[in-house]
């Protein structure tokens, strides 16, 4: 496969990734706003003590050097949501021959599969989170997520690249599912509800300040809100030492609601990132370290 690293590069800043140029100015007003109410927040907020910090530092370098492993070592060897349709779709027709519902509007069949491509893939984002929490073996790659003592958009940037293709692969897997079975039942002419290329949910949540879930913005919502949404501080909050056993949701707080890992914001009133130790300071450790400490595990 060949890969265009300028196209790789640039295909970061789509309206359907964390990082387009909408998402930011979008998080930069809600901030400022926030800021702007909240006086006693801005002092670390604009210090450079946390813009500069060896950990936000060490965000910025990893953030160009897993780009890299990730385009050249990862997405070349990853099956596709395409794949994962094409045979969900030939297994429903081989098991039970063919089916075609045609008792609902195009409108309707779009409308439904926009939200349950939501819905499954923010379900089984729930569940792979909970799971590298869970599993020990899991959670040492996991570690390296949370291993920033401070935190800032490219933190959640932070993952080690046995974690990408866990979530790729769960992406692939819940979206091209879900479009196998709207294809078998209702044709090739399904869409989504999109915004500048985007699934409209997506692109709404974003728009609202994702990129302030890893930041010291502590913009919570509600309670009765959080009771559905995950706010930007219960987001901060699972990155705190002691609460990562809850809120794992990435944007339906209704998983751990059901599930029982949910906590309010107004709950904690104070967090503390990162993991105490030195164990992920350095490029190379992010990458290495969730290794060594595996191999450790089983020489004992």
């Amino acid at each position: 496969m060949e890969i265009n690293l300028y196209e790789q590069f640039f295909a970061m800043f789509e309206p359907n990734k964390r990082l387009y140029w909408l998402y930011l100015v979008s998080s930069l007003i809600i901030a400022g706003v926030y800021l702007y109410i909240n006086k006693k927040q801005r002092r670390i907020n604009l210090s450079s003590k946390l813009w500069l910090h060896p950990s936000s530092l060490l965000d910025y370098k990893y953030f160009i050097i897993s780009f890299f492993v990730k385009t050249i070592l990862i997405i070349p060897f990853i099956f596709g949501a395409t794949e994962v349709s094409m045979f969900v779709y030939e297994y429903l027709l081989d098991s039970y021959g063919f089916i075609k519902i045609t008792s609902f509007s195009y409108g309707t069949i779009i409308i439904l599969y926009t939200l349950s491509l939501f819905l499954v893939s923010d379900f089984t984002r729930y569940w792979l989170h909970r799971f590298l929490h869970t599993i020990p073996f899991l959670w040492e790659f996991h570690k390296v997520h949370h291993s920033p003592k401070v935190l800032n958009p490219l933190s959640f940037y932070r993952v080690h690249p046995v974690e990408n293709i866990l979530f790729a692969s769960r992406y692939a897997f819940s979206i091209g599912s879900v479009t196998g079975v709207f294809f078998y039942f209702f044709g090739a002419y399904i869409s989504v509800v999109e915004v500048l290329g985007a699934n409209v949910f997506l692109f709404v949540f974003s728009l609202l300040g994702s990129n302030l879930r890893h930041s010291h913005i502590k913009l919570s919502y509600p309670k009765v809100v959080e009771n559905f949404f995950i706010s930007p501080y219960q987001h901060q909050i699972h990155h705190s030492k002691k609460h990562t056993h809850k809120n794992y949701g990435g944007y339906l707080a209704i998983w751990d609601k059901l599930f029982g890992s949910l906590e309010y914001s107004k709950n904690i009133s104070k967090v503390k990132f990162g993991l105490g130790n030195k164990e992920f300071d350095t490029v190379s450790k992010l990458l290495f370290q969730p290794f060594i400490n595996i191999g450790k595990k089983y020489e004992k």
